[in-house]
């Protein structure tokens, strides 16, 4: 495909935008849209911490009265429990890695001057933006957001009697995961089109970087998996609406049979953790990347075992369909089921392993330069490490059973896919700002906030699988009332405090955000020494991101302290280095 990489390029190419609006809103450069991604993401994630805040606030003191809310209720309390967790998985770690910095660098990364689809580009981020307006929208109707969890299991969800905020609330819930999946698709197809056909000269598949085969696998479980969700939100659009009874066995409520019958809540639950999760890596792959591209380049080595990576990427994904299953093992399944669920599921750390091994193969020996991006690829091995341990105990049906709901759920999956992939998030940012913006962000107060976040990061969720081994249950407003749950109360306070402090962190990243943009040192274009091809071409790049010359490929992504080069490091269009002899 790469042979005929130019007459694709032409055929995709299009003149620089002149007016505000063309150049800055409705653009059709893959950076700007990757821009106005990631700071929808950055808008996205402080709503979700302050949804979080409130949670904790009530978990400890569920009585007080706050300025303007007012006292939260148990269901106010699952609101915030559904809208956290829709906005947090849809909007930020859907959104930042994919949509932001695969927008931005994916094309440049290929040598190419822009997405396959720059139209469907825009529209792919407007439709995603309009999916945010309408999931906020559900704040402000009457009864309020739905309180159904994020995964909005159904009866609860399907039928409008079933609670407050499952009226209006949780239609625009639905409509809002609806149009970002629309969103999502298109998004997907452009991003498997462009890394396949729109490849420099010589930048072979075997020559990609590691974050561009994640970004499009992650593209390829994106156009299988929200497709799902998709047909699933309208078939339960209909039920609430016109009703029909896809979800809805039948059933009485508050004493009154609803008129459904002959619906199944488990196809609901099917359908959803068919998508749900490869959602989780959807939002891990690309952190997995990155990670992966920061260790060599901050340890002066290539990738240790390249091609292995790349397979654990593919099977990672190809297992990441054959795994739902272990999300139901409460549905009463077979057990015969749940035995083939719990091997995929114990199957599909082996290629997680690979990767783990490897990343640590790169580090061994390595000239490790601690810069802030590497503090947090580092700090993302950690957090996936840490957070997949616990994984294998709730792959056994009979763990999971007495575990599932529990806070031991929610330990694990923050740190493996939430917290994780937001330190991938980081550690791009703090990478790829000089070549977005021109300039470097500050060093000292990047290492605060590393230190900030990992250390409250294992403060809020560690205790989490404590507090789930002695049978806390998740989703309850308060404790208080529950005797045995009495002695317990002392580390859910700590885990407040512990979040107060790590959100209170967050300030720091952003103070460190804007004030680079417009003081921070000037960036050379190739300030961190690396190899690939963003970091050939001007800083910022240029509209066409190489000034009218398309690179040609000679070396592999990761060609650092190769022998006999004159530098450290070999970019990827440099000549090609002969072996030594």
């Amino acid at each position: 495909m790469a042979t005929h990489e130019s007459a694709a390029q032409e055929s995709h190419a299009h003149a620089a935008p002149q007016g505000f609006i063309r150049k800055w809103v409705f653009s059709l450069d893959h950076k700007v849209i990757g821009l106005q991604y990631y700071f929808l993401a950055l808008a996205a994630v402080f709503v979700g911490m302050f949804l979080s805040l409130l949670m904790r606030i009530h978990l400890i003191w569920p009585a007080v009265a706050l300025p303007i809310l007012g006292d939260i209720k148990p269901e106010t309390y699952l609101t915030l429990v559904t809208m956290h967790g829709t906005i947090m998985v849809f909007f930020v770690l859907t959104t930042a890695p994919q949509g932001g910095f695969g927008n931005y660098f994916l094309p440049i990364q290929i040598g190419a001057p822009d997405m396959a689809f720059p139209v469907l580009n825009m529209l792919s981020f407007w439709t995603t933006f309009l999916g945010f307006i309408v999931m906020i929208a559900a704040f402000f109707v009457a009864g309020g957001a739905p309180l159904h969890g994020w995964t909005g299991y159904a009866p609860l969800s399907a039928v409008q009697s079933s609670g407050p905020g499952e009226g209006l609330g949780a239609d625009l819930w639905i409509i809002s995961i609806a149009i970002f999946c629309i969103g999502a698709l298109m998004g997907a197809l452009n991003f498997i089109t462009t890394t396949l056909d729109m490849r420099a000269k010589g930048m072979t598949m075997m020559r990609m970087p590691l974050t561009v085969w994640a970004w499009f696998v992650t593209a390829i479980l994106g156009l299988l998996a929200f497709g799902v969700l998709l047909s699933g939100g309208i078939l339960l659009l209909m039920d609430r609406n016109l009703g029909t009874s896809f979800f809805v066995p039948l059933i009485t409520m508050n004493g009154q049979v609803t008129g459904h019958r002959g619906g199944s809540p488990l196809l609901w639950q099917h359908l959803f953790w068919f998508f749900g999760h490869p959602e989780v890596y959807i939002a891990i792959l690309p952190a997995m990347g990155m990670c992966s591209q920061l260790l060599s380049v901050f340890s002066r080595k290539p990738i240790f075992g390249y091609k292995a990576m790349v397979y654990a990427i593919m099977a990672i994904g190809f297992l990441g369909f054959m795994v739902w299953g272990h999300h139901m093992f409460m549905s009463g399944m077979s057990p015969y089921t749940a035995f083939a669920f719990s091997i995929m599921t114990m199957g599909i750390g082996v290629p997680s392993a690979i990767k783990t091994f490897n990343w640590l193969g790169t580090l061994w020996g390595g000239r490790i330069r601690f810069s802030s991006p590497m503090l947090f690829a580092i700090g993302f091995v950690s957090l996936f490490v840490s957070g997949g341990i616990s994984g294998p105990f709730l792959a056994q049906p009979v763990l999971d059973i007495q575990l599932h709901d529990t806070y031991f759920v929610p330990g694990h999956f923050h740190l493996i896919m939430g917290v994780a992939s937001i330190f991938g998030i980081f550690a791009a940012t703090y990478y790829w700002f000089p070549k977005m913006f021109g300039r470097m962000m500050n060093e000292k107060l990047a290492l605060w906030h590393f230190l900030f976040s990992l250390i409250g990061t294992y403060a809020i969720f560690m205790p989490m699988h404590y507090l789930g081994m002695a049978g806390m249950p998740r989703r309850y407003s308060q404790m208080t009332e529950v005797n045995y749950l009495h002695d317990l109360i002392g580390l859910q306070k700590f885990i407040t405090y512990a979040a107060f402090i790590t959100i209170a962190g967050q300030l720091i990243f952003l103070v460190n955000l804007f004030w680079s943009m417009f003081k921070g040192k000037k960036a050379s274009d190739n300030p961190w020494e690396a190899t690939t091809l963003e970091w050939t071409t001007a800083t910022p790049p240029p509209h066409d991101n190489f000034g009218g010359h398309t690179p040609v490929v000679n070396n592999g992504p990761y060609e650092y302290s190769v022998p006999g080069a004159p530098r450290d490091y070999v970019m990827q269009n440099d000549p090609e280095i002969e072996p030594a002899h």
